[in-house]
Order: structure tokens, then sequence, then C-alpha cells
């Protein structure tokens, strides 16, 4: 693991906080950003498809490496520390003196995370079926067995807990030892974010056909629902004290909803497109509810102040090149663009992609490049990256010509896309001469 900096430094500063009055970004991260978290002072804190999280001071990033996938899923716990989900079916926690702590294991991807109100215990929600509950001071952790995957987990009142799963459920569990499940709602399509307010007693979930509703947290009931033609959803965020709800979905909106804090009713307040191109995939509120955070394809995190939003043009999906117009690109370049680009650096030196750089790749013994943690099966491999191996890698697949390597599933199909990918990377990743 590396880190630039004690976690206990960071902590004790406000890093994340912005003006209120204006746009910011922050810029570090290696590929697309798949969560956000802020703390109470002000600080965020971002994970992203290049494995690791990111706490920002003065928009200057401390990296945290520890996860072998994609991050996923964050939040901070009651104490300032942050909790981190991973691809690597891992949950971790990140302690003040730099040191990172493995919390719990599932057998599948972690797709959510909640801190429980007394803060001592978070939940993980993984697409291995199960919830995860792992002890924030060190006691054992266990798994509450689902069957269908599950994409989200909130806490309620009393000890319940809440999970939305990929076959379109919302299931409660209260907090009787033994007890099962009990279903909320069963509609049809998998639902991916969860947002409790226990003062209120009210549930909102959003679901890969678009649909964003408010139910009874106790029976289910509806109370309102502003599903609208953009699908899916796929982030939410609330700040209870403003009664804000921010939902974030594959069209590349930002829906603000009032929740009728103020006595007048559920509405919606603001509808801001944010991106040009791809989803919203994260979003959190500053602490006093002036910002939103949001995070999608662009290795780049955006803060709007909320007033202000729909006077803003759209910002996200301008920075990522895989966006550009198909039919600009030579088909090799296309190839490179749809199946590699979000993980490998075509350049030398150091680069925050999930996957090692590419340059000077042809001649190269697989799980050789300098400074990369590779997966074990790629140590001491015989693979030399040339035409033939690299053809054969997208023609089989990495996970049948390197299974157990962290590349995930793809192909390329077609062996006329095969040949121009390595003709476009033989000239892309020459060294210079």
């Amino acid at each position: 693991m590396r880190f630039l900096a004690s976690l206990s430094l960071v902590a004790s500063l406000c890093a994340g906080a912005v003006s209120a009055q204006g746009f910011t970004t922050l810029k570090g991260h290696g590929g697309p950003v798949m969560g956000l978290a802020t703390a109470p002072s002000g600080q965020v804190a971002s994970v992203s498809f290049d494995n690791s999280a990111a706490l920002w001071q003065d928009r200057q990033p401390l990296w945290l490496e520890g996860h072998d996938a994609a991050v996923t899923a964050v939040a901070f716990d009651g104490a300032g520390r942050l909790v981190t989900g991973s691809d690597d079916f891992t949950v971790r926690l990140w302690e003040p003196d730099g040191g990172a702590r493995l919390l719990g294991t599932h057998r599948g991807k972690v797709r959510g995370l909640a801190i429980s109100p007394d803060g001592q215990s978070v939940a993980s929600a993984s697409w291995d079926g199960s919830v995860g509950l792992w002890s924030l001071s060190g006691g054992a952790g266990r798994n509450l067995k689902l069957g269908s995957g599950v994409n989200d987990v909130a806490f309620g009142p009393a000890g319940s807990l809440f999970a939305a799963t990929m076959d379109g459920g919302v299931l409660r569990f209260d907090a009787e030892p033994g007890s099962a499940p009990r279903p909320l709602v069963q509609q049809g399509f998998g639902v991916n974010r969860l947002i409790v307010d226990t003062r209120a007693g009210w549930l909102a979930y959003g679901a890969v056909d678009g649909a964003t509703r408010i139910i009874d947290m106790e029976s289910g009931a509806p109370i309102a629902d502003f599903t609208l033609d953009r699908r899916p959803i796929l982030a939410m965020a609330y700040h209870a004290s403003t009664g804000q709800l921010a939902v974030g979905d594959g069209h590349g909106y930002i829906m603000m909803i009032d929740t009728g804090s103020d006595g007048n009713g559920w509405r919606i307040a603001r509808d801001f497109r944010a991106t040009r191109q791809g989803p919203v995939w994260a979003l959190a509120f500053s602490p006093d509810g002036n910002t939103i955070w949001a995070g999608g394809l662009d290795d780049v995190v955006y803060g709007w102040p909320v007033a202000l939003m729909n006077e803003f043009d759209p910002a996200m999906g301008q920075e990522r090149t895989f966006l550009r117009p198909a039919d600009s690109m030579p088909n090799g370049e296309r190839q490179f663009m749809r199946k590699c680009s979000i993980c490998h650096a075509l350049t030398g030196g150091e680069s925050r992609k999930a996957g090692p750089s590419l340059h000077g790749l042809f001649g190269r013994r697989a799980g050789t490049l300098p400074g990369y943690r590779y997966s074990p099966v790629l140590q001491g491999s015989d693979i030399i990256w040339n035409d033939d191996t690299i053809d054969a890698l997208f023609d089989l697949g990495p996970d049948h010509y390197i299974p157990g390597s962290k590349m995930p599933m793809q192909r390329i199909t077609a062996a006329e896309d095969r040949k121009d990918l390595v003709g476009f990377l033989k000239h892309a990743t020459q060294p210079e001469k």
C-alpha cells in the first residue's frame, strides 16, 4: 500500500469544503468515479474504477490503495474513518494511523455500504446475494443470505435494515434475532439505490427501469412517485436538514427533489443535465447542503452549487476519449477505446489507471511492468505479448486465456477487429527512439 500522508493529519483538516458560490472539480483519478462520500468536516472521499480511494485536501488527493479491483462504494463512519467496498469482494476500514483493516469478505462484488446509526457497524451489499454486517471495533461479522444479488443497503429505526435487490425487491430486516426479511416492494426491475429518513418514516428507492419512488418504511404504502423516462437510476444522496433528495440517472441528469420538509409537499425543485454523455454514478452533498458532488465516466469529481445548478451547462462527459464519435477513429483505435482505454494508458511513466501501462508492450513478458501490483496468476507468467498472444487474449477472452487475472471478461469476436487492434497497439505503444 502506498500512502502520501498520514490519515490522521488529513482527517483533522476541513479538506473538501468549497465555496457555495462556485463550480469545482477534483482531478486525479485514473478511471471513472464510482462512489462519493463527505465527512462532517466537509472533506470529500471518492472511489474509482482505478482500484483506489482518494481523500481530498485543497483539491489534492491522498491515495488509499489496498483493493485489487475497482472500488465501488464508500462511507465515513462516526469517527471520521473511511470504509470502502470493492469488486475484489472485500470491505476495508482505513485507520487514522494510515493502515487498512479487512472488515469482511463476500463471494461477489460489493455494491453498497451503510454505517449503523450508533457508528458501531457497517452493512455491505453484495452481488453474491447477501448483506454483510461487520463490526467497526474488531468484532466478528456475519452474512444475511437473500438469494438475489444485493445492490444497496440502508439502516432504519430500532436496528432495522433495508436491502435493495437485483430482482426488484426492497426488503426490511427487523432487529429481532433470526427474523425473516419482510418485502416492502417487488417491482420487477432491479432496485439500485436506497435512501431512508428515519425521522420522517419514509424510504426512497431508484431502480433499473427509471423508477424513483418514495414509500412508507413500515407498510410500504406509496407516498410519492417521480419516475421519469430516464433509466436506470444509478445514484442517490440525501441532505436531511434541508430536505433535499438528489437522484442521478443513466441519461446524465441530476434531479433534485424537495421532500416536503418545509410543509410545501413533495416536488421536483431542479432537474439539471450534468453530463453531455454518460451516466451519473455517484452523488454526495456537502455538510451544509449547498454543494452537490457528482461522479461518472470522467476521472474527475464535479461540485456544483445547488442554488445555481440550472445556470450551468453540462460539464461531465467531456474528458474521456472513448466518448469521441466512433466514425472519427480508425477501427483499431476504436477497438482500443471501447475495450482497453478505461484501464490502460498508452504512454510511459506513472499512471493512475486500473491496469498497467501498455507503453512498450510488444516483446514484454506478462506481469513484469515495475511498480504495478499484478494478480498472482501473472507473476512468473511465460506469456510474451506479441501479435499472436494479444489476438488470443481477445479471441478467447481474459477469463479463459489468463483465468484468475484482474482483467474484466470481454472478447473481440471478429478476426479483422482483433487484427486492427493489434496494428493500432503496435504503433501506439512503441517507445520513442
